[in-house]
């Protein structure tokens, strides 16, 4: 039945935990910034960061909060350019970028793919499903960070939210995927951990659901999907997606 699958990533496929409040990842983004002639104070620059953040998400509307999401309704490169910008310091885009990931990897204190991923992501590319990947983060951290983990090659297309002016759950930006490659609904599924996000917002669309309750999931309660794992399991996931045809 499922020949596309839209897969959510951070606690769906992906384990992730940053702290970005850490006393040590300010101390060295000051210093970074310094290198450029940009110089901060660990507190200054920690108080900028989050004045610069308020600023560019006055009048959007905050969904949830979650850590791994790092503010997806902005580019958080736009910040990182500010931050260079209010020292007088001109600066290209790709200095933006690279300070906004030098920021994510100090903040992060591990990232790891659930146990069988790839063995699942393996086995369903090997049977002719379109696999995509809908997310709630920031293109310049999500893309990297699966390179790195060696799964960015299992998707036909991934669309992350700092690309649009939307996020999950907005029925807006599953339309964005289903129109642009074609989908027929009938036979896609959307797999994630977020009742509200992943779940309601795919049900919207018009997508089967299979919720993964996973140790980053939100608290609430379990949502109606179509299929509900009550912890994370690869190979039920696998066996879910390929035992439809």
């Amino acid at each position: 039945m499922y020949q596309t699958c839209i897969f959510d990533l951070y606690g769906t496929l992906v384990d992730i935990h940053t702290d970005e409040d850490s006393d040590q990842l300010w101390e060295k983004m000051a210093l970074f910034y310094g290198f450029y002639g940009a110089c901060y104070e660990a507190g200054e620059m920690k108080a900028a960061y989050k004045a610069i953040v308020q600023k560019m998400e006055k009048g959007k509307e905050g969904f949830r909060r979650d850590s791994h999401e790092s503010f997806p309704e902005i580019r958080i490169e736009d910040v990182f350019q500010a931050l260079f910008e209010a020292k007088g310091v001109a600066t290209d885009r790709i200095l933006a970028v690279h300070a906004g990931q030098f920021f994510r990897v100090l903040s992060m204190e591990y990232i790891r793919l659930y146990e069988g991923t790839e063995e699942m992501l393996k086995a369903l590319r090997s049977s002719g499903k379109k696999l995509y990947l809908l997310s709630n983060a920031q293109r310049i951290f999500t893309e990297y960070e699966m390179r790195a983990l060696d799964i960015f090659k299992y998707f036909d297309a991934i669309y992350i939210s700092s690309d649009y002016e939307f996020k999950k759950p907005d029925v807006r930006f599953f339309k964005k995927l289903l129109q642009d490659q074609n989908v027929d609904v009938s036979s896609a599924i959307m797999i994630g951990n977020d009742g509200i996000c992943d779940v309601r917002g795919a049900r919207e669309a018009g997508l089967r659901t299979l919720y993964i309750h996973s140790n980053i999931s939100p608290q609430e309660p379990m949502p109606e999907a179509d299929y509900v794992l009550e912890d994370m399991d690869m190979e039920e996931v696998k066996h879910i997606l390929l035992s439809q045809n």
